[in-house]
């Protein structure tokens, strides 16, 4: 049944597989941010936000994936369910969990609990690209500009997570080894969970949906 619902093109399997995968991404970057070690290049950008707008992280997170939306618009890139999915339930998952967990108070504890987050990133992420049903805001931004740049990817890719960590630091977002750390991890990591789960490789990459 497990292997069914990973692997089959039914439609209706399809949607679980995005929305378990949307949910589980919400709860690993709670996981990660409660950790307070550090956070994921756009996700220390949405903490920035959230503290210097009062606005709650999940909140914060939605309308960074609007304004970045928005930016497909001169770059000609045309939105899946998955990418409108994305934008709204990634946010709120990450809510939903953050009010109900609490922050470690033990060096030990914060790195179980960032390491835990960032598998978990891993599996969703292959649940999420598993669905096939387009990609999330941020990794569309990514391949419209390398479209329309002619750029390699990683110079891209770079170039917008160097600007958003800037400005979410800036604006009060932690920044620390965790940040290092998914940097390093984070592409490994979800190779071997498209892997495992049996998503097929085509050359396509993880990323916040």
């Amino acid at each position: 049944m497990l292997f069914r619902l990973l692997t089959s093109p039914n439609l209706l399997l399809r949607h679980l597989r995005l929305y378990l995968g949307l949910f589980l991404y919400g709860a690993s970057i709670a996981l990660m941010v409660r950790a307070n070690l550090g956070a994921s290049p756009w996700d220390v950008f949405g903490q920035g936000l959230a503290r210097s707008t009062g606005l709650s992280f999940g909140i914060a997170t939605v309308l960074i994936s609007i304004g970045v939306l928005l930016l497909w618009i001169p770059i000609r890139q045309r939105p899946g369910w998955g990418t409108i999915a994305n934008t709204v339930l990634v946010g709120l998952s990450a809510d939903v969990v953050l009010r109900v967990l609490a922050a470690p108070d033990h060096l030990v504890l914060q790195g179980l609990m960032f390491t835990a987050g960032l598998v978990l990133l891993a599996v969703a992420t292959a649940l999420y690209i598993g669905a096939g049903m387009g990609p999330g805001p941020r990794d569309g931004l990514m391949t419209g500009l390398v479209r329309i740049t002619g750029w390699p990817v990683w110079t891209v890719r770079g170039s917008i997570e160097l600007t958003v960590v800037v400005v979410g630091f800036l604006l009060g977002g932690v920044v620390g080894l965790g940040t290092v750390i998914f940097a390093l991890a984070i592409g490994p990591l979800v190779q071997q969970a498209l892997q495992a789960l049996h998503v097929p490789l085509r050359g396509g990459s993880g990323g916040k949906a």
